[in-house]
């Protein structure tokens, strides 16, 4: 035990002495009550779960949310095409439709058409969406635009 505080200051050293005898002496065995003796005896602060680095990470976080906030404001140019439903008739032609368009295997398209409302794609251009639901409507499907 003598080597493990010789690193340390005499005036620590002693402190951490004398709650070891302390704590050996009263017959406390617990290590929270130890922790506990130690902080007060070595006037250590009372820090929060995970120390120095959870704090960082929320002082970042504010200055985000301000972030995506103005581009909210602008107008959107990239949208989200989700698949709703579509005619009964017309599910070979989607089936094909969304095989061409996703790179889908032919029975992955048809899985994805038979569990609409679906997600078809993300960040499309506004151009490219209108067309898409162009296409899709002829089809027989119902796409929106979010």
């Amino acid at each position: 035990m003598q080597r493990l505080f010789s690193s340390l200051t005499t005036p620590t050293k002693s402190a951490i002495t004398e709650v070891g005898i302390y704590n050996s002496s009263s017959g406390i065995c617990k290590p929270k009550d130890l922790v506990s003796n130690l902080k007060i005896r070595l006037n250590i602060p009372d820090m929060p779960m995970g120390g120095f680095s959870a704090a960082a990470p929320a002082a970042a976080a504010p200055p985000v949310e301000e972030e995506e906030a103005a581009p909210a404001a602008q107008e959107k140019t990239l949208f989200a095409l989700t698949l709703k439903s579509f005619d009964a008739a017309a599910k070979p032609k989607v089936i094909k439709e969304i095989k061409s368009m996703l790179g889908l295997s032919l029975v992955d398209s048809k899985k994805f058409v038979e569990s609409a409302p679906k997600q078809m794609k993300e960040g499309v251009p506004k151009e490219e969406s209108e067309k898409i639901i162009a296409t899709m409507k002829g089809l027989g499907a119902v796409v929106t635009m979010d």
